[in-house]
């Protein structure tokens, strides 16, 4: 079994994690600012892509995944309801759109169905670590191509 744990530092770094966390599953209750040590915490199930080369002959996986944010001044929930603990969200980017004052910006969490979380924060730094074993699951996540 091999974890993984990675950390961003910068906006290249947090594509990294982004793409690692594509498809990631959360309950609403799994979002936690903690505004007194500025850290915002997700733990959820994210879809193993690293191991989904499509010559499997077993199903995929998936794994429970922590990510927090440091240095985080502001949280802003968009298009659902925090207080819907049970809501189910399905992470699709992480983006982080730099500030007028270099390294302060702002990180954007896009969830489907138009869902986001927006972190203000003073610099990039992210933490990804897997938490333990994977689990088989049966299907893999598909993205219809968006008409242009």
């Amino acid at each position: 079994m091999e974890l993984l744990k990675l950390m961003a530092l910068d906006k290249e770094d947090l594509s990294v994690i982004s793409a690692y966390m594509q498809d990631a599953v959360f309950k609403a209750a799994d979002l936690d600012y903690r505004a007194a040590e500025k850290r915002f915490i997700l733990v959820g199930n994210r879809f193993v892509w690293e191991e989904a080369d499509g010559k499997r002959k077993k199903g995929f996986e998936r794994r429970r995944t922590a990510l927090h944010f440091n240095s985080v001044s502001k949280v802003r929930s968009l298009g659902f309801k925090r207080s819907d603990r049970n809501q189910v969200l399905s992470l699709l980017a992480i983006n982080f759109v730099p500030g007028d004052d270099l390294p302060s910006g702002q990180i954007e969490l896009i969830f489907s169905d138009g869902a986001a979380v927006e972190l203000v924060v003073e610099a990039v730094e992210a933490q990804l670590t897997d938490l333990g074993a994977a689990w088989e699951t049966e299907f893999r996540p598909h993205h219809p191509l968006a008409d242009v």
